[in-house]
């Protein structure tokens, strides 16, 4: 098999170099270390609160950002340029948080929230240069390969700081405290070494809109007025506006399930090194599977492919109700592995072929917008049908409605019109 151009390695990498962000710090020890070392002493209530504001504001901070950041990167070509930025942005932040004392609850999560807008404000710009490192018709492979390369370098370094925590003296560290803030710190060299590649390698193709020399602030003005026309030009492309309301739909079924797999862990008893291991599973499961969905998609069609993704969902919730022992779990982890990738991936590719190429970054900005405000209506949902059948277990069905309503809305998407339309603008 031979194997991806200079190019396409470089930029799947730095997906394999943040995903150490996403998984140690955001889904693995982060929340653990806030509310019992940070918020030591605290109501666990009162740090869940603090916690999840912290979340919320870094989500709508970089969900309002997104497409102004994305409007002004097309306008100077400086798609590279901003994605260092907030890489580093990220990285220190990262090494700040391992040197954050205990009870220092406010440093925590002012260092969190900042780090996190480097992560997710970052990806805007590293989705926009998909483009660029592949032909469409190659785009469900190369999107694929980002994030298989993603679950898998995360997962690796995942799974030695877990052995870090499990075990610090085996790697002369004092305590499991120090073995978690250790892990923080390898994490921002992980993302900063393993991001280089993609700054020297990947080339950013051109904006149409970029004009050499001219002065960055009449740039930025015309860049902010395009994207408001930009906002009624995506009003008037049915295809695009379509997708994305399918994509908000799914992909909020989809978080809501990723976070209520956890939450129904707790309640049947699970243990916290449980679900660390869980979260494991789901990520080595998921570097093989998002690879062979790629591969999946340029057969059976992009569109197909998420069509299977989401009908495995709709089946992840009905058996999800039913969850009883903590081997079920396990089984539901495996099974969320092997979708979860290969459906945002596919999405991505999809969405690249159905938008104007050389505004790539501000329409990538509208996609993370969404992507950001994920998780707003599934909890609703969620909490009405819980109220109105008495019943914890009957209120995760709610988010079958999300997976079949994102279905019905991406059937009516029709991918060569899109093509078309994005010719013409």
């Amino acid at each position: 098999m031979r194997l991806p151009e200079k190019p396409v390695l470089a930029w799947a990498l730095y997906d394999w170099a943040n995903s150490a962000f996403a998984t140690t710090v955001m889904a693995g020890f982060f929340p653990l270390f806030f509310t019992k070392y940070w918020c030591a002493g605290m109501e666990e209530t009162e740090a869940g609160l603090r916690l999840g504001t912290a979340n919320s504001i870094a989500g709508i901070l970089v969900a309002v950002s997104s497409p102004v950041l994305g409007a002004i990167a097309d306008a100077l070509s400086w798609r590279k340029r901003m994605l260092f930025v907030f890489t580093s942005l990220g990285v220190v932040m990262t090494i700040g948080l391992s040197l954050v004392s205990q009870g220092d609850w406010v440093a925590a999560a002012v260092l969190y929230v900042v780090a996190t807008i480097g992560f997710s404000g970052g990806m805007t710009f590293y989705d926009s240069l998909l483009g660029g490192v592949t032909t469409p018709e190659r785009s469900d492979r190369t999107s694929a390969l980002g994030y298989a390369a993603g679950y898998l370098g995360g997962g690796l370094l995942f799974a030695l700081n877990v052995f870090m925590y499990l075990s610090p003296s085996s790697f002369g560290l004092s305590s499991p405290e120090a073995a978690i803030k250790a892990s923080f710190a390898t994490v921002a060299v992980w993302w900063a070494v393993f991001a280089l590649p993609l700054f020297f390698v990947v080339k950013e193709a051109g904006s149409e809109s970029a004009t050499p020399g001219e002065p960055p602030t009449r740039a930025v003005r015309e860049a902010l007025t395009r994207l408001v026309a930009t906002f009624r030009e995506v009003r008037r492309m049915k295809t695009v506006l379509l997708f994305l309301c399918a994509y908000w739909l799914y992909i909020d079924g989809l978080d809501t399930i990723v976070r209520m797999a956890v939450f129904y862990g707790t309640t049947i008893g699970l243990p916290a090194s449980g679900l660390i291991k869980a979260l494991l599973i789901t990520q080595f499961v998921g570097f093989p599977a998002t690879f062979l969905f790629g591969r999946l998609g340029e057969r059976i069609g992009t569109k197909n492919g998420i069509f299977i993704g989401l009908g495995v969902y709709c089946g992840v919730t009905i058996f999800a109700y039913f969850i009883e022992k903590p081997w079920e779990f396990y089984a539901l982890a495996v099974v969320i592995g092997l979708v979860q990738g290969a459906v945002q991936a596919l999405s991505r590719s999809f969405f690249l072929r159905i938008i104007p190429p050389a505004r790539a970054a501000q329409f990538f900005g509208f996609y993370n917008m969404l992507g950001k405000f994920a998780v707003v209506l599934g909890p609703v949902v969620m909490g009405l049908v819980g109220s109105l059948t008495g019943s914890t277990r009957a209120s995760i069905l709610g988010v079958l409605v999300f997976f079949v309503g994102g279905g019905i809305l991406l059937a009516f998407v029709d991918e060569e019109e899109g093509k078309r339309t994005a010719a013409e603008f």
